[in-house]
């Protein structure tokens, strides 16, 4: 079940969060480096947040989630997206995409990730995204930007 999260409930925000700093952590891992934004967000950071969330839940429990925003009206930006590492590998970030693509059915699509997490870049890739570009963030670690539609 995909549904939209309300990141100022504090019991979807601890959970929210748990997943975020897992998720985090295991890209930090991938690019070696540890100074990603959202790793170091505290609850207060998450519950002010102001994306747009959707959450993937199995069962009662949350295992990931998409973040997103709109910088003009034919564009969804995706800020986040993060599947529980326990619960990796089965489908839940491509259906959160997907159930975005649906609700959300906007001309241009943006998203970015570390050059060195592959297996996000492998998922955008998939999806129709194409590169944009690299920007160095800490000396040798790169993000890829992301566009699809036009």
């Amino acid at each position: 079940m995909i549904t939209p999260l309300d990141v100022t409930d504090r019991a979807v925000a601890e959970r929210l969060l748990a997943i975020q700093h897992a998720a985090y952590a295991v890209e930090a891992e991938l690019i070696g480096f540890d100074g990603i934004p959202p790793l170091h967000e505290d609850l207060a950071g998450l519950m002010s947040a102001t994306e747009h969330w959707l959450g993937r839940y199995d069962g009662t429990l949350l295992v990931g989630a998409v973040a997103y925003e709109f910088p003009d009206d034919r564009t969804v930006e995706i800020s986040r997206l993060i599947v529980d590492p326990a619960h990796a590998r089965r489908g839940h970030g491509r259906a959160l995409l997907d159930e975005l693509d649906r609700i959300e059915p906007r001309p241009v699509s943006l998203v970015s990730t570390g050059s060195a997490n592959a297996p996000a870049t492998a998922l955008y890739t998939s999806r129709g995204y194409t590169e944009t570009g690299r920007v160095e963030v800490a000396p040798g670690i790169f993000v890829t930007g992301f566009s699809r539609g036009s």
